[in-house]
């Protein structure tokens, strides 16, 4: 059963223009062993993990004539790049799908996740919308092409299985997730929400800066949501590689709990696109005040930032936790 929940930020968006997909990312070893070292221990010693893209081509090949008409398109059909914290991709619902479509639709969802991060991803799903049956999928292409891709949407999620590293940008593409499980939501401190955590770390590198850093970190007004267009230069905020070595390592703390929801793959793979375009030195951690009707953002008036924004070279992190978490990520290489 659906849950509504009010929301006016949770709205369709138009197609974004982001950037064409790499045709070979090489990841040398030293460049992951670089940046390694603040990978999350959730992976450390764990059995590995089934595919998601192998779950991807069964439920592509289980398949009935008629579902194919609705949920298959060109590896290059428009609808690839169209990005929203709310949409149906296609018209059915996961639970329309039979019994052994469904249980390869959460095969392929847990094998993009963590461990922890398909529990966060689960609980997320069923806050928010009743559970993944209310969620969407389509495919790109077919099992076996160089740019085949499943992507599942819905209330606060876009996830993408394309392939496994080496195939595209980070993700596959713009990936979205977020989460609204408050009773109160100008709630600050987020009682419950999965994703609330990693704000919290970042707020500890804002408490770790020098006033005069905080002045350069702080900015007024934040960018919309969805502005996540890779750009050259002007990023908002403190340069990493301004900061100390102590404030790099809670940098690096960030960096591993953003990562951490996902698989290993991919997470190797965002530190070596960000290796190949510079390095995390050369991103900018951005703290903002008030929306774009200059509303403050800053819930409860407490000093913890509820909106923040990791940007770099091909590179866009943008954390927004007001009223509730939309996370929009943008990561490729530049």
């Amino acid at each position: 059963m659906s849950i509504s929940r009010p929301c006016d930020e949770c709205r369709e968006t138009p197609p974004l223009a982001i950037e064409g997909r790499r045709d070979f990312l090489v990841k040398s070893a030293a460049s992951v062993a670089a940046l390694g070292t603040f990978l999350p221990s959730v992976w450390a010693g764990g059995e590995k993990k089934p595919s998601a893209e192998s779950y991807a081509g069964e439920l592509y090949t289980s398949l009935t004539d008629e579902q194919r008409k609705i949920l298959c398109f060109k590896t290059n059909d428009p609808l690839r790049q169209k990005v929203s914290a709310n949409w149906a991709i296609t018209k059915p619902k996961i639970e329309s799908f039979n019994p052994k479509q469904v249980e390869m639709v959460e095969r392929i969802v847990k094998g993009l996740a963590s461990p922890e991060g398909y529990e966060k991803f689960r609980k997320q799903m069923e806050d928010d919308s009743g559970g993944i049956g209310e969620y969407h999928v389509a495919f790109f292409g077919k099992p076996g092409d160089h740019d085949f891709e499943f992507e599942m949407t819905g209330r606060h999620v876009t996830m993408r299985a394309d392939g496994g590293p080496n195939a595209g940008p980070a993700f596959g593409g713009v990936m979205i997730y977020g989460h609204q499980c408050e009773t109160d939501p100008e709630a600050p401190t987020h009682p419950g929400n999965v994703f609330w955590y990693q704000a919290l770390r970042a707020n500890e590198v804002f408490k770790a800066l020098d006033p005069n850093q905080r002045k350069t970190a702080l900015v007024r007004v934040a960018p919309k949501e969805d502005a996540i267009q890779h750009r050259k230069n002007g990023y908002p905020g403190l340069r990493v590689g301004e900061m100390s070595a102590d404030q790099k390592g809670l940098v690096k703390q960030v960096m591993a709990d953003l990562l951490a929801p996902y698989r290993k793959e991919d997470a190797d793979e965002v530190l070596a696109i960000l290796t190949a375009n510079g390095g995390l030195e050369k991103t900018h951690l951005a703290f903002f005040q008030v929306d774009q009707a200059g509303k403050s953002v800053d819930l409860g008036d407490d000093g913890v930032w509820d909106i923040w924004r990791l940007e770099g070279p091909g590179f866009v992190w943008h954390f927004r936790g007001a009223p509730h978490v939309h996370t929009y990520v943008n990561i490729a290489r530049v």
